[in-house]
């Protein structure tokens, strides 16, 4: 049996540089993970089977199934595993729930079968299931480009505390319907991302002012019901406040854990919301598979 953490992210940057051929868009992203995590629990089975305390989440398309069958068929493994599944990252919340589960299954299931794939050698597995799944093979703080294949690790960033908040907004197609939403005049040329990703290789800090998302310039387009959420954050004393990915979810970072817990505990208690402060996490400095 194998335990594993997935953890979440937030874009600390999200620049969308264009359309490509293929019909995705090209991005330059600084990603971070975040302590809030799911676990995974992996035990060597006759087949590839699934368990989670989110009922609804089972299914054929659930990335951590999908990615267990792609190793499964890719590596020739003639045996399976039971994967249980125990959520706490929102789902389709912009925090990249779904595609986290889905690296810690090849990672863990990598180490379970012993099919002796490095890193690099899951990234392309990756690829196939999603566009964040590549960076969460690795974690940390990272400078994703390409439409996300494409990750090269960075030093950590100086980010101590964040607070989540995670708004109950569905949107049928949410990366599609941001997306469309966005015309060349939102494209840019990933120049703040590389500032921001020589800035943490060179041991400094994450000024707010190098904080972005492209998405929160269109996103109350797509979720109207965002302001609210948006401006209660606000009123409780956030300040830098930027949509998680393609959101719903909003993060602010905060420099004391006393101030982000008071917002946190506001943002539950006066207003009932899915909150969390978080400090910003580290893998190990093993690379390995």
């Amino acid at each position: 049996m194998m335990t594993l953490e997935a953890h979440a992210k937030v874009n600390l940057t999200l620049e969308v540089l264009g359309r490509r051929e293929d019909r995705y868009h090209e991005i330059a992203s600084i990603v971070q993970t975040v302590s809030l995590h799911d676990t995974l629990t992996l035990e060597p089975a006759a087949d590839v089977t699934l368990e989670c305390d989110r009922p609804e989440l089972v299914s054929s398309d659930n990335l951590a199934l999908k990615a267990a069958h792609l190793l499964k068929d890719t590596a020739n493994y003639a045996q399976g595993a039971h994967i249980t599944l125990r959520k706490q990252i929102p789902v389709a919340a912009g925090l990249g729930g779904g595609s986290t589960d889905a690296a810690a299954t090849l990672k863990g299931l990598n180490r379970l079968w012993g099919t002796g794939l490095s890193t690099d050698d899951l990234v392309p597995l990756a690829a196939q299931l999603g566009s964040d799944v590549p960076f969460f093979l690795y974690g940390g703080t990272a400078l994703v480009q390409g439409r996300g294949e494409r990750v090269r690790p960075l030093p950590a960033a100086e980010l101590k505390w964040i607070v989540v908040l995670s708004p109950p907004i569905e949107l049928p197609n949410k990366t599609g319907s941001l997306y469309a939403g966005l015309s060349p005049a939102h494209y840019t040329r990933g120049d703040l991302t590389r500032k921001l990703a020589a800035r943490i290789s060179g041991g400094n800090d994450v000024p707010p002012q190098f904080l972005f998302n492209v998405f929160d310039e269109v996103a109350l387009q797509a979720f109207p019901a965002l302001e609210a959420y948006r401006d209660a954050f606000y009123s409780l004393g956030a300040r830098e406040i930027h949509l998680a990915g393609s959101g719903p979810s909003l993060f602010s970072p905060v420099s004391q854990k006393e101030h982000g817990t008071a917002i946190e505990l506001m943002l539950r208690q006066r207003h009932g919301w899915e909150a969390h402060l978080v400090p910003s996490w580290q893998p190990s400095e093993d690379k390995t598979a």
